[in-house]
């Protein structure tokens, strides 16, 4: 067992060629594959049944370092602007949708808006959602290289939600404008959320991060 996963490594090895990461992930699946093998030692099967299970659980080192190679197209600074973007356009279009139907009387905004108020746990559901999808894909395309990039793109994102929940906070935004969602109760309920929003974000990245391997 012990010569399978050192060919299996030697392979990917080759593979990788002068990937910049090449020691980190050599060193990941030779934890992978101890691993495995530490599993399946018990079980009295093949030399070949054990090297297919391996390549059916992680893919052959061919696969893997292909894997691998497209990670590097995909860069750290276009990743972040998709996130940060992607939470801009939610905010810009929640400040919008919240301004015309305030200032203006357009009745298919205010459709809209009785829609949006009376469904907020949806809202927020999905909200959580997109900050687990936003550390899953982190986790995912960058691997332990990631974190720092999480870190940075979770701060930049985050910044214009926690602005504008000190000026309703302060009121210097009228809370009429919100109603009728501005109640004690769900300015609780969106202050605690926002307080989990880093921990969903890392625990959708170590899930990444895991699903990358």
């Amino acid at each position: 067992m012990i010569q399978l996963k050192t060919e299996f490594l030697a392979e990917l090895d080759k593979h990788l060629g002068k990937h910049g990461d090449r020691e980190q992930i050599l060193a990941d699946y030779d934890i992978h594959i101890t691993e495995m093998l530490e599993e399946l030692k018990d079980m009295d099967r093949e030399e070949a049944d054990i090297r297919s299970e391996i390549h059916s659980r992680l893919g052959t080192p061919e696969e893997i370092a292909e894997c691998w190679r497209e990670e590097l197209s995909t860069t750290p600074m276009k990743t972040q602007w998709v996130f940060i973007s992607a939470n801009l356009f939610f905010f810009v279009g929640g400040i919008t949708l919240t301004l015309v139907h305030n200032l203006f009387d357009f009745p298919f905004i205010d459709i809209a808006w009785q829609s949006l108020t009376s469904i907020p746990a949806v809202i927020i559901l999905l909200y959580l959602f997109f900050w687990a999808l936003l550390g899953y894909e982190i986790g995912k395309g960058f691997g332990h290289k990631g974190r720092s990039l999480m870190k940075k793109t979770f701060i930049l994102s985050i910044l214009p939600n926690i602005v504008l929940m000190n000026l309703t906070l302060l009121k210097l935004i009228p809370h009429d404008w919100f109603q009728p969602l501005l109640s004690p109760a769900f300015i609780f309920i969106c202050i605690l959320f926002t307080a989990l929003l880093y921990p969903i974000c890392w625990l959708g990245y170590r899930w990444g991060k895991k699903a990358s391997i």
